[in-house]
């Protein structure tokens, strides 16, 4: 689906539309975590509105059949056209329990995403995007992608476009894609929250009323 997405940056061409896809993504210490996607299109005429509607990737079904997977569920589809400006959106809500689970629904199938173990306790995030071969001799500068990560550490090098302490924020036109690009970030994982030393004191102290309160019964 992301790959047809892109693929209608070429169509868009001739419809005189612009394409803009979002991404932005929020992981936890787990490995676990959220994603939400948003792309719209502007068309010239109506008979631009209907080309782009055959392509499928603003039909509800496409959108669920291409994002779904075992590993992650959809919470929320939402497909609408807006008068005021001529455009039409798609957003996708969805939570995943692992990053690199997403490479096997249609729509990340080539996107290579993956949290590895680097040194140090430290971890290496990437994801690759694919180069959009058009032809068409365009000014693709008009074409905006944009990746946005949070990611659950300490930022140790990254190559974002911006940065804003644990959010990260990639944003090419297609020339700066060119043959293709990955994005990638080392962190340092923020410490898992540790129970705090009362709930086990007072679970010792429930534990120790509870033995004391059985063994007076006992001794009646």
């Amino acid at each position: 689906m992301k790959h047809r997405i892109l693929f209608l940056l070429a169509i868009s061409v001739l419809l005189n539309g612009c394409l803009n896809y979002t991404q932005v993504t929020t992981i936890k210490t787990d490995g676990s975590g959220s994603m939400f996607i948003h792309y719209w299109m502007k068309w010239a005429t109506s008979k631009d509105s209907s080309v782009v509607e055959q392509l499928g990737i603003f039909s509800k079904d496409s959108v669920f059949k291409e994002f779904s997977s075992e590993y992650s569920s959809i919470t929320n589809v939402e497909v609408y056209k807006d008068p005021a400006d001529s455009s039409i959106h798609a957003k996708v809500e969805l939570n995943f329990n692992s990053l690199d689970s997403l490479n096997i629904t249609p729509a990340f199938r080539k996107s290579e995403l993956s949290i590895k173990d680097g040194s140090k306790n430290t971890k290496i995030f990437s994801q690759f995007i694919p180069s959009i071969a058009t032809g068409f001799g365009f000014e693709s500068k008009n074409f905006s992608i944009s990746y946005i990560y949070y990611l659950p550490g300490e930022i140790l090098s990254h190559n974002a476009t911006e940065v804003d302490r644990n959010k990260l924020t990639w944003k090419y036109s297609l020339d700066e894609i060119g043959t293709g690009k990955y994005i990638t970030a080392t962190y340092r994982a923020f410490k898992l929250k540790e129970t705090p030393t009362w709930i086990f004191m007072c679970a010792l102290f429930v534990l120790v009323v509870v033995i004391i309160y059985l063994f007076s019964k006992r001794m009646k």
